[in-house]
């Protein structure tokens, strides 16, 4: 699990991308057991509010940073492109 820092404003919090560059079973199982709702789910990865980063690093996601998480993302052929986003 990787997790890159917050530094998305949106509805009076920052927000990060919590990400698996192994699977998306991964990515759910991890998503489930830290409580993150299904709805923070987006196609490759679950937004996440700053005051839980700490939290998800204390139950095993491991800081990058963004450059590095899109890196590694892409590599595992999970990313979805923004243009299919849409």
């Amino acid at each position: 699990m990787l997790i890159d820092p917050a530094m998305w404003p949106r509805h009076g919090t920052v927000w990060g991308h919590l990400v698996s560059d192994d699977s998306l079973d991964e990515l759910h199982a991890f998503a489930r057991l830290a409580g993150i709702p299904p709805r923070g789910f987006d196609r490759d990865h679950y937004d996440y509010p700053v005051d839980r980063f700490d939290e998800l690093v204390a139950l095993g996601a491991v800081p990058v940073t963004s450059r590095e998480l899109i890196r590694r993302l892409r590599a595992s052929g999970l990313r979805v492109p923004a243009r299919d986003r849409r």
